[in-house]
């Protein structure tokens, strides 16, 4: 297995101290895989679509847009 070095806020760790109990190198392990899990999910997806990146940034100022709306009327 392979050590990480992570540079957290004071703060952050004056919290985490409290909970002794916790194994904060395993939380964030566990973290780091979700996320990696997640984006080579989003690349599976991603390379099985016919979009274009001309698409996407159309269908995502689409999609601001009518977030933009439903926020500022709500």
């Amino acid at each position: 297995m392979v050590n990480m070095t992570l540079a957290i806020p004071e703060e952050l760790h004056t919290k985490m101290k409290q909970f002794t109990d916790i194994k904060w190198s395993e939380v964030a392990r566990r973290a780091i895989e979700q996320r990696v899990n997640d984006l080579e999910l989003i690349n599976r997806i991603a390379s099985k679509s016919k979009l274009t990146q001309k698409d996407a940034e159309e269908l995502s100022e689409k999609i601001k847009k009518n977030a933009a709306k439903k926020f500022l009327n709500s």
